[in-house]
């Protein structure tokens, strides 16, 4: 009678780890280990209250949501204003993330498009939205969209790395 009462002790104690093991984060391929304090599992990036811009930590926030992006760092949100002529919150605000924002605005000065970075912003964010590639073709149909939008979002890389270090 004792093989039985441990093979059940068994499986119970096994059905009750499972779920403890399952909230628990695991790190993601190739991503970094999870850490007792960091965000949790499953969070996009820009998670936490810091966007990942302080420390020697530095992380890819060109996938931030701007507002939170803009917030935090002066530098970038004066690019914005600078290559725009708008405040830098209201220039990028309804874009999906600041890399977004950031390469339309470079694309927009790059090719002086018509109705400048106005109409690119609308062609990008507005009802039946596209990529930038293809408001360049639709904005500027002499210029190579696909180029331009490969350009724009390498200088977009660039000021955001520049500023975040």
């Amino acid at each position: 009678m004792e093989r039985p009462s441990l093979i059940l002790l068994a499986a119970a104690a096994l059905a009750f780890s499972a779920p403890a093991f399952a909230q628990r984060a695991h790190p993601t391929p190739g991503g970094p280990p999870s850490s007792a304090g960091g965000p949790p599992a499953g969070a996009g990036r820009g998670a936490g209250s810091d966007s990942g811009m302080t420390g020697s930590h530095t992380s890819d926030v060109s996938h931030s949501l701007p507002s939170d992006v803009l917030s935090h760092n002066t530098a970038i949100a004066g690019k914005v204003q600078t290559l725009t002529g708008q405040d830098a919150q209201t220039a990028c605000s309804g874009f999906k993330n600041i890399g977004q924002c950031v390469a339309a605005a470079h694309v927009a000065k790059n090719l002086d498009i018509p109705g400048g970075f106005d109409a690119l912003k609308v062609k990008i964010t507005g009802s039946g939205a596209v990529s930038l590639g293809k408001a360049v073709q639709e904005l500027a149909p002499n210029a190579d969209g696909k180029a331009e939008a490969k350009k724009a979002n390498k200088q977009a890389a660039d000021d955001l790395r520049e500023t975040n270090s």
